[in-house]
């Protein structure tokens, strides 16, 4: 009998192991998990696209909005765990985001119990933010993943001045810039945000 087979027939036999261990969710391997092994840097993001083993499987994230923020409440964006399915090196950033932070958001969860959701927010208007974390149903999390460096969403600053307590991002795959705007939103090299979760 395997180690996990034990702990698992210990926890259905109500065995004093209850409550000593968690069960986590699998998750691919984040930037964070090998960056010992692996030089911070611009082509990070990069080489880090190519090394993965293919997982085939996808996951939803629902709209995020009150309804002072007219958000659009039943569509959802789809992105797989597999981020090197999707052809357009954009999307396929913008997939490998939505995966770390999903990763981030499922182990506080399991780990440490926390009501926490990983969304995005689009309005009738056209403005979206491409995801928001969420606790208890409020803002903690804005972040909007681009290729390279460019100027603050103007979707992102209209979100953090709506929610100033939120901590707000715009992260790149490729761009060097690294500054907090007037709003608070932080600019960086997308290596610096992913390095800091799980």
């Amino acid at each position: 009998m395997t180690g996990s087979a034990r702990l698992d027939f210990y926890r259905h036999g109500g065995d004093s192991l209850q409550g000593r261990y968690h069960l986590l969710r699998l998750h691919p391997l984040s930037i964070n998990a090998l960056r010992e092994d692996l030089h911070v840097a611009h082509k990070t993001v990069a080489n880090w696209l190519r090394i993965l083993e293919r997982l085939y499987a996808i996951f939803r994230l629902a709209p995020f909005g009150a309804p002072r923020l007219r958000a659009v409440k039943k569509e959802q964006k789809h992105y797989q765990f597999d981020w090197t399915l999707v052809p357009d090196p954009a999307a396929r950033f913008e997939n490998l985001v939505a995966s770390h932070l999903l990763k981030w958001v499922h182990f506080e969860q399991d780990a440490k119990g926390r009501d926490l959701e990983l969304r995005y927010f689009r309005d009738r208007d056209g403005r979206e933010v491409d995801f928001v974390v969420t606790e208890k149903g409020a803002p903690l999390w804005f972040v909007e993943a681009k290729s390279a460096d460019a100027d603050v969403s103007s979707s992102l600053r209209s979100l953090k001045v709506r929610f100033p307590k939120a901590e707000a991002w715009q992260v790149s795959a490729a761009g060097t810039k690294d500054y907090v705007s007037p709003e608070g939103i932080r600019v960086a090299p997308a290596t610096l945000f992913l390095s800091t979760l799980v």
